[in-house]
């Protein structure tokens, strides 16, 4: 029986997890589960798993998760914040961390779990985006096993041998599906509300990474991961549009070969498979229906509809530093979107003044976490200072 601890349980990949631990409960027990806001959702999910742990973000989530459960159950129990998290990364009884918090708050949890050695499943792209080398380093050291739940990493995972790049690959390619706006008139974006870009075609997701996937910040994120999860130079990684969302990635060889893995885009499929690895279980979704696939598109990003991918491309080329400044001006600057305070349009702008102006006075390496962490707050606290001097 693996044990299994879901930090983000919350959101879609929490769902989606769960939905695939449900179907193979003689494999699988819930062992702890991560909230953030969302203090009743943990509690339904709590009584239907029956976790030993809970993780809530503060005290007072704390003493509502107490005030709501039923007194004649026992409850879990409640760890608080980060310390609560870390704690449970690395605690023994659990043998797999499903790393899925969004954004840079889910670093310091992954990052425990790579520490302690753990089997992690990841969602969180900031632990790559923002500590690529650092985090590689900790799981090669401490013997972690590393498994992406991203379906393009997957993908991409699934098509290499045993999970790794070798001399007889050529390139990786990363499909995105385009988003809301793969269409529209590029001088109609600063128009658009949050709630348009949050309606992704093909994909249920939380607002920040819909908004993500709405600007291809999001690929791009996805695109500085594989750097480091695949150990693969930047030049060697492509981003191809596919609006169809069939095909989730695909490698291609030496010899002209490319293997690509296609299938429902359902997020149920590459966690059934981190799950189950290096064995296939069934993923609890729809059968994909190959005669029903009428045609396949691709197409070239256009960098003028989708600057902010060009942005992670050029951050990647130039420093680790430089991936920090990029993601945490972005999660300042989608968070200001959604808020109504700048327009879709500034998101990009916003991040380029941070990487042009305040990246290029960062000073020294990123030679531990901390260091990470430091530059993190201090790239957020001065996209807001600038966000609020221009708006």
């Amino acid at each position: 029986m693996q044990n299994i601890a879901i930090f983000g349980a919350t959101g879609s990949i929490g769902d989606s997890t769960l939905d695939v631990i449900r179907k193979h409960a003689d494999r699988f027990s819930v062992y702890a589960l991560s909230a953030h806001t969302r203090i009743r959702k943990l509690l339904e999910l709590s009584l239907t798993h029956r976790p030993k742990v809970v993780i809530v973000p503060d005290q007072a989530s704390g003493q509502t998760f107490k005030q709501l459960w039923p007194a004649e159950i026992t409850m879990p129990e409640i760890r608080v914040g980060s310390k609560g998290l870390c704690d449970t990364a690395c605690d023994p009884k659990a043998d797999t961390v499903v790393a899925a918090i969004v954004g840079t708050a889910g670093l310091p949890s992954a990052f425990a779990a790579a520490q302690a050695g753990k089997r992690i499943l990841l969602a969180n792209k900031e632990a790559l985006v923002a500590a690529g080398s650092l985090f590689m380093e900790t799981v090669k050291k401490n013997k972690a096993t590393l498994l992406p739940l991203d379906s393009e990493h997957n993908a991409i995972f699934q098509c290499l041998p045993g999970g790794k790049c070798n001399s007889q690959v050529r390139r990786l390619v990363l499909t995105a599906s385009g988003g809301p706006f793969r269409t529209i008139d590029p001088s109609q974006l600063s128009a658009v509300t949050p709630e348009q870009a949050c309606k992704h075609p093909n994909w249920s997701m939380g607002r920040k990474i819909s908004i993500d996937s709405a600007t291809m910040l999001n690929k791009g994120l996805e695109v500085i991961e594989a750097k480091w999860m695949f150990e693969v130079d930047a030049s060697k990684i492509d981003v191809l549009v596919h609006p169809e969302s069939t095909i989730h990635s695909m490698v291609e060889y030496i010899d002209g070969s490319f293997l690509a893995q296609l299938g429902n885009p359902d997020m149920r499929i590459p966690i059934s498979y981190a799950l189950g690895y290096p064995e296939r279980i069934e993923s609890n979704t729809e059968n994909f229906d190959l005669s029903r696939l009428l045609q396949l598109n691709f197409e070239l990003p256009d960098f003028k509809r989708f600057p902010c991918l060009k942005l992670a491309f050029d951050a990647l080329k130039s420093s680790q530093s430089d991936c920090v400044v990029l993601n945490a001006s972005n999660e300042v600057a989608v968070d200001y979107f959604l808020k109504n305070k700048i327009k879709f349009t500034d998101i990009a702008v916003t991040i380029e003044k941070m990487l042009n102006g305040f990246a290029g006075t960062v000073k020294g390496s990123l030679n531990h976490i901390d260091d990470v962490f430091e530059l993190d707050a201090m790239a957020r606290s001065h996209t807001s200072e600038l966000l609020n001097n221009t708006h």
